[in-house]
């Protein structure tokens, strides 16, 4: 006979039994943090052609470009995805992941038919100059670009917790970038000589900014003028010196070398920009930067937006074949190898990602390609104005018919065509008629009847990402391959040809592997492959696509 039950404690030992077996189990481990760089430095090259990779590549160091390109990955067939090849645009397509078309910098400058005037692409009145008294060139911010930028979504996913800074000679290529959530964008006063910002940015500059600045140290680099790096004879991959074709420094009696830069600008400091020593004072400042804005020190992936303006100086005074262009990029690529020298000591080597493009490439000096028997040549602005107005007065009498012109469009007075019951298609017909006998004119189109136009796909293409609704002309002008509209010294770009479109494509680093691909990429495809590296969203605008094979 049991006295009492012993039920309840058999209960009991079963549960302690189980806590113990419970607790005994190993504690599942800890997921480490996501793992990031500790900053990414963008680098675009102002005017850098795919071919100068390999053209210059037995003459370039080890640590510089063949750094990137034989221990990170090329992507050595990436083009731009739209028609008008420029500084700005380019910028933003390469930090949006987007096109004109929908990013709204549809060139440098462009024609606001409701303001009625022209409108400069970082142009901003409601701002003011900092860090100089030259007042009119810091009236600049991004309120023109009409998307976020890569740098702005990595803001965003952060919290604003990242540091972001834009540094570049043009204010275009620091200020689109950065994007409008930047720490901070600088960029080059030729009239002073300093560094300044804008007050869409701070109301002072940062104390390392302003140290930068007490240096002086465009005077220093301009004092020993300009003289090739090499021996010039060894300069074999470029034309001779002194081309009849070729532009003249300000105060050089020839365009050969040495150059006296001294005290030879109107603006002081301008001629710089023109020399390979505006990439070394890019560097420095870059440098500057990085350690006064303590980036790539922190919690946080910061991003600095870096564009070296100089190259594009150069490229369209002397042209891509001359001598001066290729002791530039020989000299820039030691700042390469300068910078990354840097990153190493700074943040550790293998903890920072590097991407390496163009905002566009360059057409061939004309004069150049006619000399060996290939064609090209110089449009003359004056015979399209006097041919169109000569035809549309022809056509239709007297009457102010186009109200402006920009990157090779038309923009109607519709006005004038509303009072003379005269439509778009009518006046683009004429107009048409008129320019295509002209050598070097490919086409005219109607804009708005895009899908009708005589372009074949590929060209349609471009055409449609470049076209805004809001910012573009009516009727655009085609030019032939080769063929550009300005000076028959030097040259220029943006066209929809090869030679502008295709630009190198460079990531090294942290979460890039070791290889290179031959597939098309574009331009659009490098902000959406830096945001997956990052875990980020990428920017509202995008139209590109990561690019799988340049991540680990």
């Amino acid at each position: 006979m049991q006295f009492f039950d012993n039920r309840p404690y058999r209960l009991l030992i079963v549960f302690l039994a189980l806590s113990f077996s419970t607790f005994a189990q190993p504690s599942p481990k800890k997921t480490p943090p996501l793992a990031r760089p500790k900053l990414v430095v963008g680098i675009v090259v102002d005017q850098m052609r795919y071919d100068y990779l390999y053209r210059f590549y037995d003459k370039y160091g080890e640590g510089g470009l063949k750094r990137l390109m034989n221990e990170g990955f090329n992507c050595r067939n990436n083009h731009y995805s739209y028609a008008l090849t420029v500084t700005a645009a380019g910028h933003s397509a390469v930090y949006t992941g987007s096109v004109p078309a929908i990013n709204g910098i549809i060139g440098n400058d462009w024609f606001d038919p409701i303001a009625g005037k022209g409108v400069y692409c970082a142009e901003d009145t409601t701002v003011t100059t900092v860090g100089s008294t030259n007042a009119s060139a810091g009236k600049m911010s991004p309120r023109n670009l009409l998307t976020s930028t890569i740098t702005d979504q990595l803001q965003l996913g952060t919290n604003f917790r990242s540091k972001t800074v834009g540094i570049a000679i043009k204010d275009r290529g620091a200020i689109l970038p950065a994007g409008h959530t930047a720490t901070g964008a600088y960029w080059f006063d030729s009239k002073t000589g300093n560094w300044i910002t804008s007050t869409f940015y701070t109301n002072e500059l940062p104390k390392w900014a302003q140290e930068v600045n007490d240096q002086k140290l465009p005077a220093k680099y301009l004092k020993d003028g300009w003289k090739t790096l090499l021996p010039i004879e060894q300069y074999v991959e470029s034309t001779p010196d002194d081309r009849p074709y070729e532009n003249k420094l300000a105060g050089n009696q020839t365009s050969a070398f040495p150059y006296d830069l001294a005290g030879r600008a109107g603006d002081a400091f301008g001629i710089i920009a023109s020399t390979p020593f505006g990439n070394t004072m890019t560097k420095d400042m870059a440098i500057a930067a990085i350690k006064g804005e303590n980036m790539g020190k922190g919690q946080q992936t910061d991003f600095l937006a870096v564009s070296f303006s100089s190259p594009d100086y150069v490229g369209h005074a002397f042209g891509p074949n001359s001598v001066e262009v290729e002791d530039v990029y020989l000299r820039l690529d030691r700042e390469f190898a300068e910078l990354f020298t840097f990153l190493d000591s700074w943040t550790g080597k293998g903890n920072y990602t590097v991407f390496l493009t163009a905002d566009h490439g360059v057409t061939d000096v004309p004069a150049f390609w006619n000399e060996h028997r290939l064609n090209a040549g110089v449009l003359n602005n004056g015979t399209i104005k006097n041919n169109v107005n000569n035809a549309l007065e022809e056509a239709f009498g007297k009457g102010d018919y186009i109200r402006a012109s920009e990157n090779y469009q038309m923009y109607l007075n519709h006005a004038t065509l509303k009072q003379k019951k005269i439509k778009v298609q009518e006046v683009f017909e004429v107009v048409r008629e008129a320019l295509l006998p002209v050598p070097g004119v490919a086409d005219v189109i109607n804009l708005a009847e895009l899908g009708k136009s005589s372009l074949n796909s590929y060209q349609l293409e471009l055409y449609k990402n470049l076209i805004n609704a809001k910012r573009s002309g009516d009727l655009q002008i085609v030019m032939q391959p080769g063929w550009f509209s300005g000076s028959t010294r030097g040259t220029t770009h943006g066209s929809p040809y090869n030679g502008d479109t295709h630009v190198p494509l460079l990531f090294y680093g942290w979460g890039i592997p070791k290889g290179e691909t031959l597939r098309r990429t574009a331009i659009p495809d490098i902000a959406p492959t830096i945001a997956a590296l990052l875990h980020l969203l990428p920017p509202n605008g995008t139209v590109g696509n990561p690019i799988p094979e340049a991540l680990k």
